[in-house]
């Protein structure tokens, strides 16, 4: 069989066909060529041997660039020729600053804690729980426990007892001016007496609070009723004896006066009426009887006229009312009795500050950090931690770079991509920042990095961030942020170099070498300025040029390891 009738297919299945079949079932005759399908196959098989060719010609290529002959490495492993090294010179700004890392915290946080022992078992939150991030303020509520307010107020003493009518000591000079921040009056300021008027005061501050004053207690209130009855009835009994004592005193009317001066008048012309009898007796010849009798009629009617002027004269005279007096001053007295024991029970009344209704708080406004407490629950121990509503930086220096800073001084803080301002608030010697062992330390010239940032070699530098937006202050809380304090710096641009450009002349001057276009070079003399940042200012000495652009050498290659420039950025001057 040749080849081409290797190619040329038989059918599998010659009974299929039909006695009219025109298609042989035999071997395809030897002149038969290649069919449609031959042809496919041998092109694949073609293309598949060029592939493998173009192929292993590529990774020939590929792996002759890889293997270098003992020359060509010993070419590139030579060192270079030995040359100098330049680098421009700039002009920039340079600035000498000291760098640190800080906790981002809100300032001052405290633990606010109830007096809940008037209280007893109702110490139960019934409302007024704060959200965290929540602001409380002078007068604001922080906390609603058995249905009262727990208010808050500016001052440093904590609250130890309640003020009342009567109380007196330095816990009330501190609610008077507490009460007076909020423009409240509460009565002499620099008395330390709970007054009428501190309790006025007081009044007010739950009327703006949206809750009613204390309520005094059942005693206190039954106590009062029964000193208003008992001033009521003292009054009446004082009445009644200033009536006694009017009706005893008030002396004879004009009836009685008129009377008495005409039995008076009577009792005188009934003398003289006897009298005329008696003398016309000697004339008539009277007899001695008949004279007797008349004499006797004279005498009679002159003691009727004593009579009558003495009870004339009793008219005038003042009556006897020391009786009546002695009732009117015991009734007198009991109503002073009365009225002071009324105040005393009113005094149990005045508005009072419970001690289970007030916090101070040294510094206001503060922020609500966490709640301890949960509607419905019970008041134990501290309810809330509170801080102040103030971000700041609080960052570890060492005493070196504390030394250059300055309250007042302003820098930046860095978080990831954001750039704040930042102003120094407070530099306090010896203590530990608030920035961690390893990561709150100083990172400016001469520290000795964070390792001693609890040292007591160490201040602490408080840094207080300029208006931040609420995203800011999300990002920022609790973060731990690199603070860059600038504490020189040049006035805008000027020519500097590497420090490692300088050398110094027999005469401690200082020079740079520079590079001219044709490869010679020249020394020249500078004055030196600010150096920070590896770079120093420098300027040209009287009758030398230096210009920015050109070169000057800072090391040489090929000289070996030991001449080549140093590149620390630290090596602040």
């Amino acid at each position: 069989m040749t080849a081409g009738q290797d190619l040329v297919p038989t059918d599998p299945s010659p009974t299929d066909a039909t006695p009219t079949d025109p298609t042989p079932t035999g071997p395809a005759p030897d002149d038969a060529g290649p069919g449609p399908r031959s042809w496919r196959t041998g092109n694949r098989t073609l293309a598949v041997l060029a592939g493998v060719a173009v192929l292993s010609l590529v990774a020939g290529l590929g792996l002759s660039r890889l293997v270098l002959n003992p020359a060509e490495a010993a070419a590139r492993n030579a060192p270079p020729e030995a040359g100098p090294i330049t680098v421009p010179v700039e002009s920039r700004e340079l600035s000498n600053d000291v760098t640190v890392r800080g906790d981002v915290v809100f300032d001052d946080a405290v633990d606010l804690r109830v007096e809940t022992a008037d209280l007893g078992e109702r110490a139960v939150v019934t409302g007024q729980v704060p959200e965290v991030g929540a602001t409380l303020d002078a007068g604001s509520v922080a906390l609603e426990i058995a249905g009262r307010p727990v208010l808050v107020l500016p001052g440093g003493l904590p609250t130890y007892r309640t003020l009342a009518l009567g109380v007196s000591g330095p816990d009330v000079l501190q609610l008077k001016a507490a009460l007076a921040a909020l423009g409240i009056g509460a009565g002499d300021a620099t008395s330390d007496a709970y007054d009428t008027a501190t309790a006025a005061g007081v009044a007010e501050l739950y009327r703006r609070a949206g809750y009613p004053v204390p309520s005094p207690s059942d005693e206190a209130s039954e106590a009062v009723t029964a000193a208003e009855r008992a001033v009521r009835s003292a009054e009446a009994d004082v009445a009644a004896a200033e009536g006694a004592l009017a009706s005893a005193g008030g002396g004879s009317g004009g009836a009685q006066v008129a009377a008495a001066d005409a039995a008076v008048r009577s009792a005188e012309r009934a003398v003289t009426v006897a009298q005329v009898e008696l003398d016309s007796c000697a004339a008539e010849g009277c007899t001695p009887g008949e004279s007797a009798r008349r004499q006797a009629a004279v005498d009679d009617a002159r003691d009727a006229v004593g009579v009558a002027q003495a009870e004339r004269a009793a008219l005038d005279a003042a009556p006897d009312t020391s009786g009546e007096r002695a009732s009117l001053t015991a009734a007198r007295d009991g109503l002073a009795d009365a009225r002071e024991a009324l105040a005393d029970a009113r005094e149990e009344t005045v508005v009072a500050l419970p001690a289970s209704e007030v916090v101070f708080l040294e510094t206001l406004p503060r922020r609500v950090d966490a709640v301890s407490v949960r509607r419905g629950g019970t008041v134990e121990g501290s309810v809330m931690s509170v801080s102040g509503a103030t971000l700041q930086v609080v960052a570890s220096a060492d005493r070196a770079d504390a030394a250059l800073l300055a309250v007042g001084a302003t820098g930046t803080a860095v978080l990831d991509d954001q750039e704040i301002a930042v102003t120094v608030s407070a530099i306090e010697a010896g203590a530990a920042g608030g920035g961690s062992a390893d990561a709150g330390g100083s990172e400016g010239a001469g520290s000795s990095g964070g390792d001693d940032a609890a040292g007591a070699g160490r201040s602490t530098v408080t840094l207080l961030p300029g208006e931040l937006t609420p995203e800011q202050v999300a990002a920022l809380q609790g973060a731990n942020v690199r603070v860059r304090i600038p504490v020189s710096s040049t006035s805008g641009s000027v020519l500097a170099v590497p420090l490692a450009a300088l050398t110094a002349g027999p005469g401690g001057e200082s020079r740079v070498e520079v590079m001219g276009e044709d490869g010679a070079t020249a020394l020249v003399e500078v004055e030196t300025g600010l150096a920070a940042g590896g770079y120093v200012e420098v300027a040209a000495a009287d009758g030398a040029a230096l210009a920015e652009g050109d070169l000057v050498v800072i090391g040489a290659a090929g000289a070996g390891d030991g001449d080549a420039p140093a590149d620390d950025e630290d090596a602040d001057a």
